[in-house]
């Protein structure tokens, strides 16, 4: 889904709230020097998820890019737990000088607090969006041993067996059990759903065959299906992926409304020096554009693409309209 940018003139309140930022800036440029001189030390990337999974393989892409634009250290360390709320409670309570970011998907930095009932963090507020960094769709996937090759089976299986077959998740909150929950409420299916900690235990326990399906970032499937070692059904992209064109969207599959993606965005504290936060958008577009990280997104079925800090907070907030409701009336909570 591309972002999609502001072009209108911003209100008179917005102008003059801009100069007046400005005119603070000039009388007191600490916070720019600031965010000229930074990093003076290595960076901590934060990922709320184990490694293997969409948002850890899009951090380490990120990291030696990012490096290389700045000349230090950026460090990946995952801190995965409670739908993401673990490590996104460290950053939004880590000091606001840029040495500690996030990198996340849509269920940590948007959804699990509501999920979860531990209201500690609310994405508006608390951090501060710097740019989206991928977007990616997601597959309907299920084990060979499960006797489906289309969506329609898939549904029809599921009506003949309801509440039999086992779905795995990353962690509640994800957009692969939005999606699936979505796809429940919709269609009046009813099917087990099991959370992990992560894209990895999931992956891991759907190749053993230990669950029957999930729904997945082709990013995270692509080697499994490609082996052959899982079958996909369908993607939930508006149109077919370019990894994998022979699987058709949800849509050619008879089942509308089932679009979704998942981003990866960066992020830091709330109290993040605007000028760095600028500094780092900047840099973030111009690294996602170059070649060879664009290529190593795409060879993972994901799209690179930075963005403004305006327009990253644009599109989440969109996302949060879309989805917040269907965790409401759902009444998704964490077990």
């Amino acid at each position: 889904m591309n972002l999609r940018l502001n072009r209108r003139a911003p209100p008179f309140a917005l102008v003059a709230a801009t100069i007046t930022s400005s005119m603070l800036v000039l009388l007191n440029p600490a916070p720019a020097a600031f965010a000229q001189s930074w990093p003076a030390k290595n960076v901590r990337l934060i990922v709320p998820f184990p490694p293997g999974g969409n948002v850890d393989n899009a951090a380490r892409v990120l990291a030696p890019a990012l490096q290389d634009a700045f000349g230090q250290p950026f460090l990946i360390e995952n801190r995965p737990g409670a739908g993401g709320m673990i490590g996104a409670e460290m950053v939004v309570k880590a000091p606001p000088d840029g040495y500690t970011l996030f990198v996340s998907s849509n269920g940590p930095l948007l959804f699990s607090p509501l999920i979860f009932g531990r209201p500690t963090y609310d994405w508006s507020k608390d951090f501060a969006p710097v740019s989206s960094i991928s977007f990616t769709a997601l597959v309907l996937q299920v084990h060979p041993s499960v006797p489906v090759k289309t969506v329609a089976e898939f549904v029809a299986l599921v009506r003949k067996q309801p509440g039999k077959l086992a779905m795995a998740t990353p962690g509640g909150g994800t957009t692969n059990h939005l999606l699936s929950e979505l796809m429940q409420s919709t269609l009046g299916l009813n099917w087990i759903t099991v959370h992990y900690k992560g894209n990895a235990p999931a992956s891991t326990d759907l190749l053993a065959g230990h669950v029957h399906f999930n729904f997945d970032q082709v990013a995270v499937s692509l080697p499994f299906i490609r082996a052959g070692r899982l079958r996909p059904l369908a993607v939930s992209s508006f149109e077919r992926t370019a990894s994998l064109p022979e699987v058709p969207t949800f849509a050619e599959a008879g089942l509308k409304g089932m679009e979704a993606e998942t981003f990866t965005a960066l992020a830091g504290p709330a109290a993040m020096p605007r000028d760095l936060v600028n500094r780092l958008s900047t840099a973030m577009i111009k690294v996602l554009s170059e070649r060879g990280v664009a290529e190593r997104f795409a060879a993972m079925g994901a799209l690179a693409r930075g963005s403004t800090p305006e327009d990253i907070a644009t599109y989440m907030r969109r996302e949060f309209d879309k989805w917040a409701p269907v965790i409401r009336r759902a009444n998704i909570k964490a077990d």
